[in-house]
Parts: C-alpha cells; structure tokens; sequence
C-alpha cells in the first residue's frame, strides 16, 4: 500500500481487520443500517494507523493555505478515540501539539483537561477516525472557537454520512475513503427488517 492509499485499499483492509461489516445492526438511537463501522479495529495494527495517518497528512499539506501555517497549527481530537490519528498527523506534519477534549461528570458537555485550552488566534486542524453525525466535530469546533481559536480543517479517515450528517459548510473536509451504506430511521422503513433479515444491535 502506497503512502496515500487509494479507496479500495482502505476498503480492504477495514473488511480484512473485521472493521467494516455488512449485515443488518440498529444503532442506539434505532436507526438501521446495513454496514457497520469500527475504524479502531483497523487502527490496532501499527502499519495500517501509520501510513493512515501519513496519507491524511499529506492531504492536509495539499491545501496551500494550510500548508503555510503548519508550524503554527493544532491538531485536535474530539475525544480520546482520535488520538492514535491527531498523533500520527502531528508527528508527520512536524505541527505545533496535539490535544484533546473529553465529556464532563456524569456524561456532560465536552471540556478541555485543566491546563490544556485552546490559545486565542490558534489555529487548529480537526482530526479523528471517521465522520457519520458530526455531532462530537461540531460540538468540539463550537468549544475550540469559544476560546477565540479557529478551526481551519477538518480531517477524517472515513467519511460515511448520512441523512443527519451535520453540515461543516465551505469548511475544508479532508478524507481517505467516503462510505455509502443504507439508512433507515426505524424497523417500519427498514427493507432488511421488511425481508426478515436478523438484526444485531451496537453501541455506536
């Protein structure tokens, strides 16, 4: 595999890591689908987060605008599970630091660790492992820009939207590997259910 992979080479090796499945699961929130996505199943391999995380580096330095401001940049993760992505990108991009947010007691909005904050006028490249919802990017751009930084990019290793993705506007979206899998809001509209197929439910 080439430094920046190709689609079909991301594809097969989330099918050969057990990353990517096809059958018939129900989300937490009932929607169903007929392809579930676990992008850490393919980042327990060294060789698979490395040249991932060099290939998203490579299209975050293909922005010129960008490019200029990489020794001053940010990497940040919306939560811990990006880590392994917004480390792998810093370090290739030789960027300024990478940090990240987590959920307050009991479940509660996200927050930066004590000490670890956005800087005014900091600008940061948004990374984590895959975008579906967008819920947790969205929420972590509205935190980082709460602080008066600036979120310049957004990068992903597998885009996989859907209906209820949100909407980054003209912001940049950078990506390896774009997914297009079934969607149904509940068992009523649900062609597998409609044919029978067995579900099989997960957690995110």
């Amino acid at each position: 595999m080439q430094l920046l992979p190709s689609h079909d080479e991301v594809v097969t090796v989330l099918r050969d890591t057990g990353a990517l499945r096809d059958g018939h699961f129900v989300y937490p929130d009932g929607v169903h689908s007929n392809e579930y996505l676990q992008v850490p199943l393919a980042m327990r391999y060294y060789q698979h987060a490395k040249t991932w995380s060099v290939a998203l580096s490579r299209l975050v330095r293909k922005n010129p605008e960008i490019r200029a401001i990489i020794p001053q940049l940010s990497i940040v993760a919306p939560a811990t599970g990006g880590l392994p992505v917004a480390y792998g990108v810093c370090e290739a991009l030789q960027a300024r630091r990478v940090y990240w947010a987590e959920n307050g007691p009991d479940g509660g909005p996200l927050r930066f660790r004590q000490f670890i904050a956005p800087e005014p006028g900091e600008q940061v490249v948004l990374v984590d492992d895959i975008l579906r919802y967008g819920n947790r990017l969205t929420e972590m751009k509205t935190l980082i820009e709460s602080y008066g930084a600036a979120v310049v990019a957004l990068a992903v290793i597998i885009y996989q939207p859907n209906p209820q993705t949100h909407s980054f506007g003209d912001l940049p979206l950078l990506h390896l590997a774009r997914l297009e899998a079934s969607y149904y809001a509940d068992a009523k509209s649900c062609e597998m259910c409609s044919r029978g197929v067995p579900t099989e439910k997960v957690w995110v």
